[in-house]
């Protein structure tokens, strides 16, 4: 008689604690954010002042940095970014979705629900079977028609006029270190969790999720997209978030042989 409570309480125990590690590392990312956008336009010198390998550097970890805002509002329409609060995590999933360039989160689960039902067919609104350029507009095309181009427009415009003219930040410092950064994670995210994953294979697709993942060092999948390209292993388990992955990619490898199909 006991067992079905006991179950549930451990059950919320454990739903407690992932939200805790969730929220923790999102916080760690969000705050480097806001440290490193602070820094390079309040702090730093005028772009033209500044050695090409300290620009190259900064805009590499605010683009990086800018990446892990969307990983995390990715977990967010998982339910894995706070799963011990629905209200919380979706509460948290739009206004880091809205840091990250004032994209709808609504819109954005809704289709990548859809992704997640009909990978790499018609009827997944990330797929279009072209080159990478030709594929990358027409992805960026689904978010930002409409309504929401213009309100991706007025909100950047909002914040970017009063930069220069309230607080003369440099502009080519605003371009370089605050407007480049969200194209290049723009591209990386594409790239690695769009482009290279489900692009259609010579032989065909030979898995129910028309995925690949890549077979990079834990560590270099963190710093080419938060291991997003380990990216079978985020369809096959979409409830976990994405520091998990590389255990559970690990534990594939090691599981299945080299020649085996993931089915």
């Amino acid at each position: 008689m006991t067992a079905f409570p006991q179950s549930r309480s451990h059950l919320s125990a454990t739903l407690i604690r992932e939200s805790f590690v969730s929220l923790a590392i999102a916080t760690v990312i969000l705050l480097l954010w806001l440290l490193t956008i602070y820094g390079s336009l309040f702090l730093l010198p005028d772009a033209r002042t500044l050695p090409i390998v300290v620009i190259l550097a900064v805009i590499v970890g605010r683009s990086f940095l800018h990446t892990g805002l969307f990983i995390i509002s990715h977990d967010a329409m998982h339910g894995t970014l706070v799963p011990a609060s629905p209200l919380l995590n979706d509460w948290a999933g739009r206004v880091i979705l809205s840091l990250y360039s004032f994209l709808s989160f609504q819109k954005m689960r809704a289709c990548h629900q859809q992704h997640h039902r009909t990978p790499a067919q018609a009827e997944d609104p990330d797929f279009y079977p072209g080159s990478f350029w030709v594929w990358y507009f027409s992805f960026m095309r689904t978010y930002i028609e409409g309504k929401q181009g213009w309100i991706i427009f007025c909100g950047m415009s909002a914040l970017f006029y009063p930069l220069l003219l309230w607080f003369h930040v440099p502009p080519l410092n605003a371009a370089l270190f605050w407007l480049l950064p969200q194209a290049v994670s723009s591209c990386q995210l594409f790239y690695f969790g769009t482009y290279l994953p489900h692009k259609r294979p010579v032989g065909g697709y030979t898995n129910v999720h028309r995925a690949n993942s890549s077979e990079a060092s834990r560590l270099w999948s963190f710093l080419r997209c938060y291991h997003f390209d380990y990216h079978w292993e985020h369809h096959q388990y979409p409830h976990l978030p994405w520091y998990k992955l590389p255990s559970m990619h690990q534990a594939h490898q090691a599981a299945t042989p080299k020649s085996a199909e993931r089915l």
